[in-house]
């Protein structure tokens, strides 16, 4: 048995860790409601823009703007990442990866071999994940969850054009966690590139899709043009692609500070049970101690009469 000294040392130890995991906890709860407000705030527009793309897509011509089909004679996908740029927030950013990697092998088996496929990852644990397994890296948006702005949603649209534009790669996906709950996130997978004709849904826009349906009495609204559809989609479809990569930055933050959040208090909870158990030993191995003691005590007085 460990003696009362280490026991001690043992118990302050984890008490240090439980006050550093406790106020983790509450900074993670203050940045979450504020990413939630973000969200909440975001999540309107985005969905309606989306729809109204999705609209126009299927009643307008495929050629009626160069993102609604891919370039010719191009192999290249790129999988845009978004994780954490730290850890201690349970399996939030291993379960993006995991998602990631499951897309890449489903879907493009082949194509990390024949060097056509591309990892833009925004943040450091997907970056460091992918890099030391040898994939082709685009860009570096590590660091960007430490002052998140709308700029660096654009950054990341304008680097995934660009390749588009110039036939690197003809297929984008963006991969994320989608903020439900403080306990869960859904793990998606959403074509950007090219634009698709039918309505992309996450769960939990599946929920709220009478909040933001376009639908008018069951029939989809028609429009008219001024000055003509390709003008409109000029303006329309970069500022979707910006909405929804900000969006899935927006969502992934809250959905990293929700998870931080129970990492933290789950332990926090487990260091007040470990406390606990060293308490209960601490109190065992004094009690032992003592009753040594008083043996000792005993067994001198008995020698000290027997010497008389």
């Amino acid at each position: 048995m460990a003696n009362l000294r280490e026991i001690r040392n043992r118990i302050d130890s984890v008490e240090n860790t439980k006050q550093v995991t406790r106020a983790m906890k509450m900074v993670a709860a203050a940045k979450l409601r504020r990413a939630q407000d973000r969200i909440f705030q975001t999540r309107p527009y985005a969905y309606k823009i989306g729809e109204l793309i999705s609209h126009l897509k299927r009643e307008l011509s495929p050629t009626a703007h160069p993102f609604f089909q891919a370039p010719e004679d191009s192999e290249g996908v790129l999988v845009i990442l978004v994780t954490a740029d730290r850890g201690l927030c349970g399996g939030f950013n291993s379960n993006v990866i995991k998602r990631a990697e499951e897309l890449i092998r489903t879907e493009y088996p082949n194509k990390k071999e024949a060097d056509d496929l591309y990892m833009l990852c925004v943040g450091e644990k997907g970056r460091t994940h992918f890099q030391k397994r040898d994939y082709r890296l685009v860009g570096n948006y590590a660091g960007v969850f430490d002052d998140l702005s709308f700029d660096h949603a654009q950054q990341v649209i304008q680097d995934a054009v660009e390749g588009f534009e110039r036939g690197i790669w003809g297929e984008v996906k963006l991969v994320y966690n989608e903020f439900k709950n403080t306990i869960v996130q859904n793990q998606i997978v959403e074509p950007l590139l090219p634009i698709l004709g039918e309505r992309f849904q996450t769960p939990v826009m599946e929920e709220e899709y009478d909040l933001y349906n376009l639908l008018e009495n069951g029939q989809a609204v028609d429009y008219l043009f001024e000055p003509g559809p390709r003008g409109l989609l000029d303006e329309l479809v970069p500022r979707y692609l910006n909405y929804q990569m900000w969006r899935a930055l927006l969502e992934s933050n809250a959905a990293e500070q929700g998870a931080r959040m129970v990492a933290m208090d789950n332990a926090t909870s487990n260091a007040e049970e470990v406390i606990e158990d060293l308490t209960l030993e601490y109190n065992r191995a004094r009690q032992n101690a003592i009753t040594m003691e008083l043996l000792d005590i005993a067994s001198g007085a008995e020698a000290l009469e027997d010497s008389g």
